[in-house]
């Protein structure tokens, strides 16, 4: 199935820098009342997509959230989202690895919660955090009881490498299996995400949001866009495009990580399940009978 062509796909022969995509929206963008509407319309298709695809009960959609801290995954998940029926939807979000998923590979906590056939399944972070803050912290490797062969190259280009292919042919497998992967970076500049940690400072409403770490982490701002841009440009392939989405501005954010899900689901090939012919067959008798019912 083909990626849905957008200005902020990621290239899939990696020629494409991630600091070349804006974090802002383009000039003669709609204004808030027209985001807004247009956001609800899209959402009502959506729902009417979702349940289809419940129905149809041959594929699945799998949704991958990555970003900056105070970038707004929380937030574009649930605004984009609602009004899809909750039985068919379900949203993961991915924190500190347990004990007992460390005495697994790096793909199996999530291999774990993957959608099922019908459903849409949200990552709010993900495997990609082993490409990611692992890459940025590599002292996080000690607990991940390695074996004897990655130690040995442990934080090498070779050892990033093999988990960009292990990521590679593990989301090529669902592809082939009728899970489709639409994997989003909210990219939002450090400027803006320097406002909203001081708003979470200033607005007690928000102050539960805030973490002194999430400052720490701000530190790394540059070794956090270096591995961005290596594992977006190593792992956006047809199977499994990403999308660097501009974050400064969330409704316009919105509106293009719910066109972009739109538009995905239309093109897939989903039908609503024929009726049994014996079953059809009974239909004009079944009314009849329910016509004829005293009240």
């Amino acid at each position: 199935m083909p990626a849905v062509d957008s200005p902020w796909l990621v290239p899939f022969d990696g020629s494409r820098p991630i600091s070349s995509f804006p974090t802002a929206p383009p000039e003669g963008t709609p204004g808030k009342r027209e985001l807004q509407e247009r956001l609800r319309s899209i959402r009502k298709r959506i729902a009417d997509r979702q349940e289809m695809l419940d129905a149809d009960g041959r594929n699945a959609l799998l949704l991958v959230f990555q970003a900056m801290d105070a970038a707004g995954k929380d937030g574009t998940i649930r605004a984009v989202l609602k009004g899809v029926n909750p039985a068919g939807c379900l949203v993961h979000s991915f924190k500190q690895p347990s004990s007992r998923e460390l005495t697994h590979d790096f793909l199996w906590r999530s291999a774990r919660v993957l959608p099922e056939r019908g459903h849409i399944t949200v990552f709010n972070r993900s495997y990609y955090e082993e490409v990611l803050v692992v890459k940025v912290h590599p002292e996080y490797l000690g607990a991940q009881q390695l074996p004897e062969e990655d130690h040995a190259h442990v934080g090498t280009d070779a050892f990033w490498e093999g988990r960009y292919a292990s990521i590679r042919d593990h989301e090529a497998h669902l592809e082939r299996n009728g899970t489709r992967i639409l994997k989003f970076f909210l990219n939002v500049s450090k400027e803006e995400q320097r406002k909203r940690f001081l708003a979470r400072l200033d607005e007690p409403e928000k102050n539960w949001k805030f973490s002194p770490g999430d400052v720490v982490e701000r530190g790394f701002w540059e070794e956090y866009q270096q591995a961005y841009d290596d594992a977006l440009r190593a792992t956006s392939r047809p199977d499994g495009p990403w999308y660097a989405i501009p974050a400064d501005d969330k409704r316009f954010m919105r509106v293009q990580v719910a066109e972009i899900i739109l538009a995905t689901l239309d093109a897939m090939p989903l039908r609503w399940p024929p009726v049994a012919d014996k079953n059809r067959a009974r239909f004009g008798e079944m009314r009849e009978k329910l016509m004829s019912e005293e009240l």
